[in-house]
């Protein structure tokens, strides 16, 4: 009977760790970059592609509404940073957590100053449906020629 008691309680607690979120996977969402390419390219004649890991602990990573925003990415040569789309990454509501990869594309980049080339790298980071700011991630440099 004690036998079955401790194996009772030891079941109960391995559950209940079961149902917490591994500590990583926070409800602000976290980003790291998996790949980028290409890293020269010509200006107004190639697109940038961007891919990252992504984590959230509540899921709600993306907006339906298409004019919403969540992918935020800065140009080193710039002030402001571009937005995009990003439609949700898992059911809206759902509460799950979710990781994955998710690409973005970057075109029309040009050269700002007078020069054949410039080197540039990018800020990037996203914002949930809560307003959770992840952590922002700067890629590799990326150099563009005429």
């Amino acid at each position: 009977m004690l036998l079955l008691a401790i194996c009772l309680l030891f079941s109960c607690s391995k559950k209940d760790e079961a149902n917490e979120l591994p500590s990583s996977l926070n409800v602000i969402p976290y980003i790291e970059l998996v790949d980028i390419q290409p890293i020269e390219v010509q200006q107004f004649q190639e697109k940038i592609k961007i891919t990252l890991q992504y984590e959230d602990g509540d899921g709600d990573l993306g907006f339906l509404d298409p004019d919403e925003v969540a992918v935020f990415v800065k140009d080193s040569r710039l002030s402001n940073a571009d937005a995009y789309h990003l439609p949700p990454l898992s059911p809206v509501g759902s509460n799950v957590p979710i990781t994955g990869t998710v690409s973005i594309e970057l075109k029309n980049t040009f050269i700002l100053g007078n020069g054949t080339s410039e080197q540039i790298t990018y800020q990037i980071y996203l914002v949930d449906r809560a307003g959770n700011e992840s952590n922002v991630l700067e890629t590799p440099a990326i150099t563009i020629t005429e």
